[in-house]
């Protein structure tokens, strides 16, 4: 170990960070996490040895003032610095800001960032190397009658892509010409506030593509290895949701053919550190070793790295570590060995039933499987702001085979309980349940055929109902008889003593009633009367047990809420304070809101407008991706209460509409 470094600064935050001072620890070397206002009290400012703060909550006053990062490594006696993955990472200045400053950059040199930071560049090197790419314009001129003319000459349907950046930012599919100017527009202004650079190129859109990516890894010493394929075909809004190592379907062949193309375009650049090639592939006819191009490389470790680690026993960080401190890869190609399946899904933060808006919230409970990795940066208690990407977790299971780790990650995401902001947590259950993804029959459109059913909530069932308005009335021990005087608080004469409570759930006040009924209870509940025995069964989980079922609930509580976790379905209450008064109309059909806190990039409505359903009154920037906000039914627009460049908050009122009649 004598060649490591002593002491590291983690330029991140989050569950990366957490992730990399792990690491550290476990090889002795002591680590420095760097934190925002809003991160003052996060878990990787508790785990790591230092920490030192860098500026309030923006990302650009903070994670992305590489003076003040560098600063904080000078001052706590730091000889490098690991950029995690996101803010500098893929920032060539930063590298040469932190090597000028007598530090090592964990990571890849400047010029292998530069040769791979703009994608037209990329493409035209990765062509020379010998590795295929797409068919498309990576050109200088960005003239929309050029490229225009370019998608022409291509055919459609294209992509058009932001040359500087990924993760589906910039980015949009147009499927015939009458849409490319208004698509090239919505492309440049989303890449210029993600990367501060409009530049696009134009490719043709393959109909049925796979994302399959190879991780390479190089040292200061000339030697590339890989570490096998991921497939991150299962995405949403062109970021991922799911990935595993190896790609269902992978053949010996096409893996040979890809991995030494990943190899060459490593080599190509002279690349030292962990990297990603990814691929676009035609799943159209099969995995094919004429059937994959190229699409980008990531010059960092990537978000999904842990399943490559499952499957190859290997701790990627470490590796990194290793290399950045001038030593040779710790192993030859030969003796890298994939072996099993390995999963992770993303648990974000986010609304997947309304296009997977972000969300914020306090996680007022949080459980996390015992079954599982889990790579987290955040603990019950924890704020998800709206200043930093809103995932809150990891979660990566391995089994001896692909058919084993889709059934443990179920299970795993069945034994996962957050309450205190919505999240994707019922999504990624029901991709696991999902016939054509357990068939390895996945593509990046998925989702998006999918998306009503992968979406869709169940009704809460009664029992649920049931033992929620229990809960709320502090009646979930089992009763010990049907003496009145059992529940001589509630007695009433000559008749059955009936308690009733309001739940507010799901933007809606409901009234139920409990009436003592034997052992049990009889509740009226909204899904109609149902009879419930309870029988607790510890660590906060209750039996129930009605003529029609018998189910396993988890029960949270914090103040004025509660929550009830059931067959892997979340159902959040509030309670409401009777002094209150009448629950307020915050969804009213003629008022447009913002889902989300955000800057209003676009107004597309004045005062005394005729609107038509579903027309674009309002385009809102969150977390760097652009949400159109649409009228919700055909009217005359009263009044428009933003203007571009206005910071708003959850649920403010943006514009709204006369009334009807």
């Amino acid at each position: 170990m004598s060649g490591l470094f002593s002491k590291i600064l983690i330029a991140n935050r989050g569950e990366i960070a957490c992730r990399i001072v792990a690491t550290a620890r476990r090889l002795g070397v002591r680590s420095v996490a760097v934190y925002s206002d809003a991160d003052a009290g996060a878990l990787h400012v508790v785990m790591a040895d230092q920490a030192v703060r860098i500026g309030p909550p923006p990302a650009a006053d903070s994670y992305l003032n590489a003076g003040a990062i560098i600063a904080a490594a000078k001052a706590t006696g730091a000889e490098a610095i690991h950029p995690g993955y996101g803010f500098l990472s893929e920032n060539p200045r930063f590298v040469e800001a932190v090597e000028a400053a007598g530090l090592v950059f964990i990571g890849p040199s400047a010029g292998s960032m530069r040769a791979m930071g703009l994608k037209d560049a990329a493409k035209t090197l990765m062509e020379k190397a010998g590795v295929p790419v797409v068919p498309g314009y990576h050109g200088e001129a960005q003239a929309t009658v050029v490229l225009a003319g370019k998608a022409d000459e291509i055919g459609y349907p294209v992509l058009i892509k932001a040359a500087a950046g990924g993760g589906g930012k910039g980015m949009r599919r147009v499927d015939r010409p009458s849409q490319f100017r208004e698509a090239l527009a919505a492309a440049k202004r989303e890449a210029l506030a993600a990367f501060g650079d409009d530049r696009v190129l134009v490719e043709k859109y393959i109909g049925k593509p796979r994302h399959i990516e190879v991780q390479v890894f190089g040292d200061a010493h000339g030697n590339v290895v890989h570490l096998f394929e991921r497939d991150c075909s299962l995405q949403r809004r062109h970021q991922k949701v799911i990935e595993e190592a190896p790609a269902p379907g992978m053949t010996d062949e096409m893996r040979r053919a890809m991995t030494a193309a990943a190899v060459r375009a490593a080599h190509a650049i002279d690349y030292v550190g962990a990297g990603t090639v990814e691929f676009i592939v035609d799943a159209g006819a099969g995995l094919r070793p004429d059937g994959f191009w190229f699409m980008e490389m990531n010059t960092r470790l990537q978000v999904e790295h842990p399943v490559t680690e499952t499957v190859t026993g290997l701790d990627l960080v470490e590796w990194q570590l290793r290399v950045a401190a001038g030593e040779e890869l710790p192993l030859k190609q030969e003796a890298i060995v994939l072996d099993g399946h390995a999963i992770e899904a993303r648990l974000y933060a986010e609304d997947a039933g309304k296009g997977f808006l972000p969300a914020t919230g306090r996680l007022s409970h949080l459980r996390f499987p015992d079954n599982a990795r889990v790579d987290s940066g955040v603990r019950q208690g924890d704020e998800i702001t709206p200043f930093y990407d809103p995932m809150i977790a990891k979660i990566i299971v391995g089994a001896p085979s692909r058919r084993e780790a889709i059934d443990r990650l179920a299970g795993a995401l069945a034994r996962t309980e957050l309450a205190g902001s919505v999240t994707n947590r019922a999504f990624l259950a029901r991709l696991c349940a999902h016939d054509g993804f357990r068939a390895g029959e996945v593509d990046t459109g998925l989702i998006e055929r999918e998306l009503e059913w992968l979406v869709a909530r169940p009704d809460m069932p009664a029992e649920a109902w049931g033992f929620a308005a229990l809960a709320a009335l502090g009646l979930t021990d089992p009763r010990a008889g049907d003496d009145p005087f059992d529940m001589i608080g509630n007695w009433a004469l000559w008749q059955t003593p009936i308690h009733p409570v309001d739940l507010d759930h799901a933007g809606a006040r409901h009234t139920l009633a409990a009436s003592p009924d034997g052992a049990g209870w009889s509740v009226q509940t909204p899904a109609g009367l149902v009879r419930l025995s309870v029988n607790p069964i510890g660590d906060g989980r209750h039996e129930l047990a009605s003529v029609d079922r018998r189910l396993i609930v988890s029960l949270a509580r914090w103040p004025g809420h509660l929550a009830l976790f059931a067959e892997g379905e979340a159902f959040e209450f509030v309670l409401p304070d009777p002094l209150a008064g009448a629950m307020p109309d915050h969804a009213g059909g003629d008022r447009i809101l913002a889902p989300m806190p955000g800057l209003v990039r676009i107004v597309n409505a004045a005062a005394g407008d005729t609107v038509s359903k579903g027309a674009p009154l309002v385009v809102l920037e969150a977390m760097k991706m652009e949400h159109a906000l649409a009228a919700p039914r055909d009217g005359t627009v009263q009044e428009v209460v933003v203007s571009p460049g206005d910071q708003v908050a959850d649920g403010d009122l943006l514009v709204s509409l006369a009334p009807q009649g």
